[in-house]
C-alpha cells in the first residue's frame, strides 16, 4: 500500500503555537515531505491527466506573527511559480489532506477564466456526474468543510466569485487525520483527476 508517508506529529505541528515554533516544526516534519512528494507527483499527475505540471511548495512569509493554518505543494503549468494560474494542490492542515484546485486573488486572467466556468457550467455539472466538492474559501482550518453538489448553480458562483476584484477560488476534496494516515497516492490522483475537467478550463486561459 504506497500511502504518502505522513505521521500524526504532521499534522498536530499546525496546533504549535507562536509563529517561530510552528515554522521551525512545519521546515522540519512536513515542508520535506511536501518537496519529495512534489517531485514524485507532478510526473505522475502529467501521465494520468495528458498535461505538463511542475511542483512548487509553499514558501510562507517570515515578517507576520500568524503563524500559518495550513501548507501545500501545488502543481501548475509554469516552472517559474504558481499563483498568477489556476493549479492543483496537496494541501495539509491539522484536519487533515486535501485535493484541491485553487485560483487566487493575484492570478492573471481572471476575468477569462470566469467567463469559461460561467460558460462551460452545464457542461462541467455533467463531467462531475454529481461530485460533491468542498469550498475552502474562509474555512476555519479545524474541521473539513461540508461537499457541496457540483451543479451548474455551484459553477457559476464560483465563476461569479472570479469576477470580483479580490476574488478567487478553491475547492476540492478533504480527508480526515485518521483517512489521512491511510491515503494511498492511487486515491489522491484520482481525486485531482476528479478535478481535472474544471481545472481544464481554468488552465485554457493560462
Amino acid at each position: 500500500m504506497a500511502t504518502l508517508g505522513f505521521k500524526p506529529y504532521d499534522f498536530e505541528v499546525f496546533s504549535v503555537e507562536g509563529f517561530n515554533e510552528r515554522m521551525s516544526q512545519i521546515y522540519e516534519h512536513v515542508r520535506p515531505k511536501l518537496l519529495k512528494l512534489g517531485d514524485e507527483l507532478a510526473p505522475e499527475l502529467a501521465r494520468k491527466l495528458k498535461m505538463e505540471f511542475f511542483p512548487h511548495v509553499a514558501k510562507h512569509a517570515r515578517r507576520t506573527v500568524n503563524p500559518p493554518p495550513e501548507t501545500w505543494a501545488a502543481f501548475g503549468p509554469s516552472p517559474r511559480g504558481y499563483k498568477r494560474y489556476g493549479y492543483l494542490a496537496l494541501c495539509i492542515s491539522g484536519a487533515g489532506l486535501h485535493a484541491r484546485a485553487v485560483v487566487k486573488s493575484e492570478a492573471d486572467s481572471r476575468g477569462a477564466m470566469a467567463a469559461g466556468l460561467s460558460k462551460n457550467a452545464s457542461e462541467l455539472a455533467r463531467a462531475f456526474r454529481g461530485t460533491r466538492l468542498s469550498r475552502y474559501d474562509n474555512w476555519d482550518f479545524q474541521r473539513l468543510p461540508l461537499g457541496l453538489v457540483a451543479d451548474s448553480d455551484l459553477l457559476r458562483e464560483l465563476a461569479s466569485r472570479l469576477q470580483k476584484k479580490t476574488g478567487g477560488i478553491d475547492v476540492g476534496f478533504g480527508w480526515n487525520v485518521k483517512e489521512s494516515l491511510k491515503l494511498e497516492r492511487a486515491e489522491l490522483l484520482d481525486a485531482f483527476r476528479e478535478l481535472e475537467p474544471l481545472y481544464r478550463v481554468l488552465r485554457a486561459v493560462a
